[in-house]
C-alpha cells in the first residue's frame, strides 16, 4: 500500500482559526510543518519536609509569633545560619 501525501498546513491570518482548524483536524498529520518554538522556563527550588517532635514544633511556633514572622520562615532562617557556620 503507497503511503499518502503530508498534508500541507493551510495559512492562518488569526489565532482563533488555528484553533478552529485544529479542534477538528489532528495535529498529528501536521507535526512535521510546526515550527520549533523556543520556551524559557525558570525551575524553582525543590522542596523538602522533615519531622520534628510535636514539643520542639510547639516551641517554634510559639517562638515564631513573639517575633511576628511565620514559623516556617524562623526554622529556614535558623537552619541557614546553622548550616553556614558549619560548612
Amino acid at each position: 500500500m503507497k503511503k499518502s501525501e503530508p498534508k500541507k498546513l493551510p495559512e492562518f491570518n488569526s489565532l482563533k482559526k488555528l484553533v478552529e482548524f485544529f479542534e477538528t483536524h489532528d495535529l498529528g498529520e501536521y507535526w512535521d510543518q510546526m515550527p520549533e518554538a523556543e520556551i524559557d522556563i525558570e525551575i524553582k527550588k525543590r522542596k523538602h519536609t522533615f519531622t520534628i517532635d510535636e514539643d520542639i514544633a510547639v516551641k517554634l511556633t510559639e517562638i515564631a509569633r513573639t517575633k511576628r514572622v511565620p514559623a516556617e520562615e524562623l526554622i529556614k532562617l535558623w537552619l541557614k545560619e546553622k548550616v553556614s557556620e558549619v560548612v
